[in-house]
């Protein structure tokens, strides 16, 4: 693998929303806006990827497939419930050894996902706080060289600067 991309899935209906249980909670309209500006903010960045995998929940394959859109990246979304809501970073961080993309990005929850930038960054046993992914966050990661599980944090943007992105005009080629 030579990037990893964690994507935090977007805005949803809030938790604890009468009639709607938690793993069916899905993103809400402003959400789904911002998502395809993230999107193509992503794309404006020259974001290239072999495949993004999400998990199962509505609010992250809802993400993943409008960011997949956005960015022009159509039948690369995969699901994986490794992924879902709760599961322990170090599942993830041993999945992920079985990926053979290039460019991957995943798609889901908090606290898994910052959990596991942690987890990858700081090493097993480490209590540090690497950095902590708002709804629609991202972080890029690079493998190092010392071993499989260890990865150094290449660069992290909030949802709002990504979103900027997108709203900028680019300078016309002379």
């Amino acid at each position: 693998m030579e990037t990893l991309y964690i994507l935090r899935h977007g805005i949803a209906v809030d938790p604890g929303t009468p009639g709607i249980d938690d793993a069916e909670r899905r993103l809400t309209p402003k959400g789904r806006k911002r998502l395809r500006e993230i999107g193509r903010g992503l794309s404006r960045l020259g974001l290239e990827l072999d495949r993004i995998v999400t998990s199962p929940l509505p609010r992250a394959s809802e993400t993943a497939e409008i960011v997949a859109e956005s960015m022009g990246a159509f039948g690369l979304v995969e699901v994986d419930d490794v992924l879902q809501s709760g599961t322990d970073p170090r599942a993830i961080r041993d999945w992920l050894r079985s990926r053979r993309e290039t460019r991957l990005m995943i798609v889901g929850h908090n606290p898994a996902l910052s959990d596991l930038i942690a987890l990858l960054v700081a090493g097993e046993g480490s209590s540090a706080t690497v950095c902590e992914l708002k709804k629609g966050g991202i972080a890029a990661l690079r493998p190092l060289s010392g071993g499989p599980d260890r990865f150094e944090l290449d660069w992290v943007a909030t949802p709002r600067l990504i979103r900027r992105l997108s709203a900028v005009n680019p300078r016309p080629r002379r």
